[in-house]
């Protein structure tokens, strides 16, 4: 093989970042490709290739017979002499194939095949690259826009920003320089596809851990993140050290840090907030910037109720819902928010009318009794006392004094409302 030609196919090689055995193994396979082809069989053919001297050699291995049926696999002893001196009949002997042999047509197919071979390469090569760094920020420069996204150069490889995974509100054109995730590696037909991401919320995540050297090392932990692209954020922090405000470690001194990444994510907001176990107090801080003056949690059902100050409603729930979306999201419980004005209002019930019965403590025949001994409400009973309970026919003294606890309580909750 002519030298020239096997320097140009290690050049091409190496800018495509082929390994040398690699390479060997593609050529070697090629031409025994070739073999089969023009032969019909590549059993008794052997092909080495030497990268490091550029050449090629191709072995035939052929019986020496007195007269050649086969000439694929047989030699007549006269040629076999030229070979070698020593050559007997029934002897195996081995020929030089000289590549030309094969013809120019063969060559170029071959020449194709190494092209193919090498895209192939290529291919599977950026795939498992790519497939190992999910997860991490590039940079690249917009060189395409289309309707369903737009094409990224990221050093000599292309990239894809769909519409769905870009800021709505960002407007980027071409040329300019841009830093996304890499989300999903897309093995299609035509080849890998490189979905890259700036509206996915470990994009928020990879930012802050370039932009705090606190989370990059472990001490301060995102516990939380909560993300409607171009709108608002919230991420709760936890420190692992109490000498370290993970909240204040997150914004920086003077919100050098929380600017540089709300700069890079069109001015997005991203509210930073201390991570709590209490549900109560987990719930309030992601109310953020609203804040309520009392948070009722269920914790069976994952449902709370906030109460909040009547002018910071609309905070509470921000444009379109988004803040109230994104709490929800943050804390894991569905949070109803209330003004103070109406929970005052819920909270003054008079206990004192509540009928006999609704009071789903007592049982029905003793609800019976009272009604039919003429009282209708708490009120009532509380005017007659204990005393009085049990001289109404039909009540026992330990009958009594149930009624007088259940009674007492709903009077003791009218004087707390009081």
């Amino acid at each position: 093989m002519n030298v020239d030609i096997m320097e140009a196919i290690t050049q091409i090689a190496k800018d495509k970042k082929i390994e040398k055995e690699n390479l060997r193994d593609m050529l070697e396979n090629i031409f025994t490709a070739m073999i089969q082809k023009k032969y019909g069989s590549a059993d008794n053919f052997d092909v080495i290739v030497n990268i490091d001297k550029g050449d090629i050699e191709i072995y035939q291995e052929k019986t020496v017979v007195e007269e050649v049926v086969d000439p694929v696999r047989e030699i007549t002893l006269a040629d076999a002499l030229k070979i070698d001196e020593d050559a007997e009949i029934g002897e195996e002997i081995v020929e030089v194939i000289d590549p030309i042999q094969f013809g120019r047509r063969l060559i170029v197919s071959a020449k194709q095949n190494l092209n193919q071979r090498i895209r192939d390469f290529e291919k599977e090569n950026l795939l498992d690259e790519y497939q190992s760094r999910l997860g991490e920020i590039i940079i690249g420069d917009i060189h395409q826009i289309h309707k369903r996204g737009m094409y990224i150069n990221v050093d000599k490889t292309e990239v894809f920003l769909p519409r769905e995974e870009q800021i709505f509100n960002e407007r980027l054109r071409r040329g300019n320089t841009i830093r996304c995730l890499i989300k999903e590696v897309r093995n299609q037909g035509r080849g890998p596809e490189i979905i890259v991401s700036r509206a996915d919320r470990n994009f928020l995540i990879r930012l802050f851990e370039l932009e705090v050297p606190e989370i990059y090392d472990g001490i301060v932990e995102i516990k939380k993140v909560a993300r409607e692209a171009g709108e608002r954020s919230k991420i709760a922090v936890e420190s692992i050290d109490r000498r370290i405000d993970p909240v204040g470690a997150c914004v920086g001194m003077k919100g050098i840090r929380i600017q540089a990444i709300v700069k890079e994510l069109n001015n997005e907001k991203i509210d930073v907030i201390n991570f709590s176990s209490e549900p109560e107090i987990y719930v309030m801080r992601a109310l953020t910037p609203a804040k309520p003056i009392k948070v009722i949690v269920n914790k069976e059902d994952k449902m709370a109720v906030a109460v909040i100050p009547d002018e910071m409603m609309s905070l509470a729930i921000g444009r379109n819902g988004v803040n109230l979306r994104l709490a929800s999201e943050l804390t894991d419980y569905q949070i109803e928010p209330i003004r103070e004005s109406e929970y005052n209002t819920e909270s003054s019930i008079d206990y004192t009318t509540t009928a006999i019965d609704d009071i789903e403590e007592l049982a029905d025949s003793v609800k019976k009794k009272l009604l039919d001994a003429g009282y209708e409400s708490i009120s009532e009973i509380g005017e007659i006392g204990l005393d009085g309970l049990k001289e109404i026919s039909g009540v026992g003294p330990k009958t009594a004094e149930k009624i007088w606890d259940v009674v007492k309580r709903y009077l003791d909750e009218e004087d707390e409302d009081e």
